[in-house]
């Protein structure tokens, strides 16, 4: 496969976005960390965008609509007859968040763009090379549409059962094994982080409903056993008291390690399964009155809180059905939580292949000239 050695001003136009439109609408408007809001109108059609300035310096989007790409941004054009589908790969590729200007404040300039330099095989190679990537990508999305009409469905059986039998005012202590915190910060630290051992929970595994496992920081067996009250297991619960307050996710059965340490922002509940279902406290805590009263102890001065954490989720009272009720209503539910499960693993198993698939495609170690798609 023939490889053409060029800077990027060869193959796309750059250009910074404008502040954002005030009137809202239905055109996404862009920023550096994805869309944060909609406008009446748009400066851009079919573009891909760029962070340009702060924390998502470098993040990669490619919107296929009319947009609004914001002034902490940057727009990428195509030139000539380049594929827009595969210079979006190329710059999720060529890890543009390392490229930037600043410490403070990191920047990603028009002009250190233009000068990039990479490989790119003819628009035909282009083509097959996106459509190969893209593919996968559609398998993910997908997928995601189908968890997201997953997780509806299992909020909506939640509220029916609700609705539809006689509940009892519980404290949770009351149907609790254990709730517990994690480990002082002192005790988990940077330098006590191994290649590979016990995974460690934090807020970026809990930002759905079931516990998401993109990437882990790890500490020795050895050392979790030290923290013994603080490993968790599958079907415990899992809440953040500082920081992004208000996360709650389980530990889905099949999961990807037997155990987790959890980090110490986080606490846990781990349920007495012979008087509550844990999915049924799951779901509590992601309706309107379980977010209320979780959070009616926050703290918003300085690092949002949760005071005495602990001790405020076991006097937490919530309507709880009879036992045999919740088994009837478990019986349906967990198919559709291990349908939500196994797409999430799928997913992570896509997104792998993708991205191992990415640089070797880019780089022309993979020919596409002789494939047909």
């Amino acid at each position: 496969m023939d490889m053409q050695k060029v800077s990027l001003n060869k193959v796309a136009q750059f250009k910074n976005g404008k502040k954002r439109p005030a009137n809202e609408g239905n055109i996404p408007v862009y920023g550096g960390n994805g869309i944060l809001g909609y406008a009446d109108t748009s400066n851009y059609e079919r573009c891909i965008i760029i962070g340009r300035v702060g924390a998502y310096c470098g993040s990669v989007y490619l919107e296929n609509e009319k947009c609004w790409v914001s002034d902490n941004a940057i727009a990428a054009l195509p030139l000539a007859d380049n594929d827009i589908r595969y210079l979006y790969y190329l710059l999720k590729g060529l890890h543009l968040n390392e490229r930037h200007i600043g410490t403070s404040q990191p920047l990603l300039t028009q002009e250190i763009l233009n000068k990039i330099e990479c490989v790119v095989p003819s628009p035909s190679c282009q083509s097959k090379i996106a459509t190969l990537l893209g593919s996968l990508d559609e398998k993910i999305i997908y997928n995601q549409k189908i968890n997201d009409n997953l997780l509806k469905q299992m909020q909506l059986l939640y509220f029916n059962l609700l609705n539809s039998c006689e509940c009892f005012q519980v404290r949770l202590e009351d149907v609790s094994q254990k709730i517990a915190m994690g480990p002082f910060g002192s005790n988990i630290k940077v330098s006590t982080f191994v290649p590979e051992g016990v995974p460690i929970i934090s807020g970026n595994h809990l930002r759905s409903v079931f516990l998401e496992e993109p990437s882990y920081n790890y500490i020795t067996e050895e050392h979790a056993q030290r923290l013994k009250n603080s490993i968790v297991y599958p079907r415990d619960i899992v809440f953040t008291h500082a920081g992004n307050i208000g996360q709650v996710a389980m530990i889905p059965e099949g999961c990807d390690f037997p155990y987790y340490m959890i980090s110490q922002r986080q606490f846990y509940m781990r349920c007495d399964e012979s008087k509550v279902i844990p999915e049924f406290v799951l779901f509590f805590f992601h309706s309107r009155d379980g977010k209320g009263k979780l959070l009616a102890n926050a703290n918003s001065t300085g690092v949002p809180s949760i005071a005495q954490p602990s001790s405020h989720l076991k006097n937490i009272e919530m309507p709880m059905p009879r036992k045999a009720d919740q088994d009837e209503w478990y019986r349906v539910i967990k198919p559709i939580v291990n349908m939500y499960v196994t797409l999430c693993k799928e997913n992570k198993r896509l997104s792998s292949l993708r991205d191992s698939l990415l640089p070797r495609l880019m780089s022309g170690e993979i020919d596409v000239s002789d494939i047909q798609i």
